[in-house]
């Protein structure tokens, strides 16, 4: 079972798409606002025979979310980790980020998944994605190591990578070489033959009972 996050457009379906090695993740326009609050599962097999459930969780970015879908979608991804402990929990979580700078929203979703949904017991491969005009894609991992960790930002292993299928020449090349490296992160890190983790306590999400709530009074609350 994986879980895939990160902020919207960042191209988490096109990794599923990556993944698959065809196209079963519909992806959306850039700039489009979310299709779902929901989260969506696709079963993916490897050309080794190697079988994944992947759950592609929305990204909760909290400029664009109203406070009711802020809420909504926390506790959606809440449901989504009760769901995965009834089928063997969690065994990998595939963080997308775009090439380009960290951002505080990067740096919330990171916290919320990995420290606070699955208490850093799930190990984390970072996928950098839209780094087609990289001369070698691993290049940027190697700039920018030292200032993900300076927003603690850290991973068990990662993919440097190219997800956009509509590219031709060297792009396309680096697109098929995505594809590889992707997967060999996938194996590596997600280990099947161990059960995956799930939270053992219970009914930990509280629900807040507040009349006509701010916004960063929630988003307080529940950081704390």
């Amino acid at each position: 079972n994986i879980v895939i996050f990160g902020e919207t457009g960042v191209g988490k379906s096109s990794v599923i798409n990556l993944m698959a090695g065809q196209e079963i993740a519909h992806i959306s326009p850039d700039g489009a606002h979310r299709c779902t609050l929901h989260w969506t599962e696709y079963q993916i097999t490897f050309e080794n025979g190697s079988r994944y459930k992947v759950f592609d969780m929305v990204g909760l970015q909290e400029p664009r979310l109203q406070t009711g879908e802020y809420l909504f979608a926390i506790s959606n991804a809440y449901s989504l980790i009760n769901t995965l402990k009834e089928c063997g929990g969690v065994n990998l979580l595939l963080f997308c980020i775009r090439g380009g700078i960290a951002t505080a929203t990067m740096q919330s979703n990171y916290r919320l998944f990995f420290k606070f949904f699955c208490k850093e017991k799930v190990p984390l491969a970072l996928v950098v994605t839209n780094l087609e005009r990289e001369t070698r894609m691993e290049d940027w991992y190697t700039r920018n190591m030292g200032y993900l960790e300076n927003y603690n930002i850290r991973s068990a292993g990662h993919a440097c990578i190219t997800a956009a299928n509509l590219l031709d020449g060297r792009h396309r090349d680096k697109y098929e070489e995505s594809c590889g490296i992707l997967r060999r992160v996938v194996e590596v890190h997600c280990n099947t033959s161990m059960k995956g983790w799930a939270d053992p306590r219970q009914g930990w999400l509280i629900k807040l009972e507040v009349s006509h709530p701010k916004k960063t009074d929630i988003i307080g609350v529940l950081t704390k």
